[in-house]
């Protein structure tokens, strides 16, 4: 998994510099948002995108494997959003996806 190690100083605030040829790769900007996971071997540092993109692909396999398709997850929106307007509305939505 590791390709290469790379070693910082932990500042006195907590503070630890990304190498710069990291933040280049993985699209670390300065004030950009990463995420720390705590791990069994220490703590990861991920671009908060990349983990959207996994909980996105954990979610899309969990469906999968309970046989809903996307179409299915898009239908099943469109109706819940339709009874939410009528519950706060009163009117039906109409379909206009005929």
């Amino acid at each position: 998994m590791a390709k290469e190690v790379r070693l910082g100083r932990v500042q006195q605030r907590g503070q630890v510099t990304i190498p710069v040829e990291l933040r280049r790769k993985l699209g670390i900007e300065e004030g950009g948002i990463v995420a720390f996971i705590e791990t069994e071997n220490g703590i990861l540092i991920s671009p908060r995108e990349i983990l959207a993109i996994d909980a996105l692909d954990r979610v899309g396999e969990a469906l999968k494997e309970q046989g809903i398709s996307l179409e299915d997850l898009l239908e099943s929106g469109r109706e819940i959003r339709g009874h939410m307007v009528e519950e706060d509305y009163g009117k039906q939505v109409e379909d206009h996806n005929d």
